[in-house]
């Protein structure tokens, strides 16, 4: 018996030093000295605009076989995330700025991740909730004289900059997401992208159905996750996003009497086919 306890109990200790190895943090950019940092509005997205236009369609679907096999360009993505790096996330910047910066940030790695692990079919390949490594929260990109990942970016800085059509802009390279547009966001353009972008979430039929027969309003995975971000209640989230509605589906909604539920949500990679 002893002995079989002791064999069992290497055997969980081999098992758990193999899941520590194979989830190791990975990193992306790089750690600037104090003395080189800038501000968030110092930071020219061009690049991260270009490759976005070479490798994402219209639709927000990714050539993402042609980007990881481009040499030129998967460096050019380094390059990128590594501008990303030298800003000082505590310098004084815009709004607007930081806006723009995070959520190219948070597209950015997020395509960085799915490039290192690709071929794949859908993030949630590699977002295990215990064991393993998860891109949203060990792959880090070098921010200021700190790291962030993507829950964090998510969660600590963009959702408390109370601007909730952020939802439609950050893309989990997922189907079910906003699609990715295929330009970068910029502190001139924000508010327009914003608008066009949540507008064109909203005109697409795995993120909003009407059924006036039933009087029943379903709505993408993302107002039920995050509603609080919309409105302290239905009603008030409702009325957040409707300006963003096609036409038929406000004149209905606006009558009343509409119920609200939630559709299923498509972690299907968003990849061009």
């Amino acid at each position: 018996m002893k002995l079989s306890a002791t064999v069992l109990l290497l055997s969980l200790v081999a098992v758990f030093s193999w899941a520590n190895m194979s989830a190791a943090d990975e990193y992306a950019g790089t750690q600037w000295a104090a003395k080189d940092q800038v501000s968030i509005d110092q930071i020219n997205h061009q690049p991260f605009h270009e490759l976005l236009q070479k490798f994402v369609d219209a639709d927000g679907q990714v050539n993402y076989a042609a980007w990881q096999a481009d040499t030129e360009s998967r460096t050019k993505l380094t390059t990128y995330l590594t501008n990303l790096s030298r800003a000082n996330p505590n310098a004084n910047a815009g709004r607007e700025a930081k806006l723009a910066y995070w959520i190219n940030a948070y597209n950015a790695l997020t395509v960085e991740g799915i490039l290192r692990v690709y071929p794949t079919t859908s993030i949630r390949n590699h977002t295990p909730k215990v064991l393993g490594y998860n891109i949203w929260k060990k792959l880090w990109l070098y921010s200021g004289s700190g790291k962030i990942n993507l829950d964090q970016i998510e969660h600590q800085v963009l959702r408390k900059m109370s601007e909730p059509r952020i939802h439609f802009a950050i893309v989990c390279a997922s189907i079910g997401c906003p699609r990715l547009m295929n330009e970068a966001y910029t502190a001139d353009k924000i508010e327009q992208q914003l608008v066009t972008n949540t507008t064109d979430f909203f005109s697409r039929q795995q993120n909003l159905q009407l059924d006036v027969q039933n009087k029943k309003l379903k709505l993408s995975a993302i107002m039920d996750w995050f509603g609080s971000d919309f409105g302290a209640t239905t009603a008030e989230q409702i009325r957040k996003v409707m300006p963003y509605f096609p036409e038929n589906v406000k004149t209905a909604v606006a009558q009343g009497g509409y119920t609200v539920g939630h559709l299923d949500y498509d972690w299907n990679l968003n990849a061009q086919k």
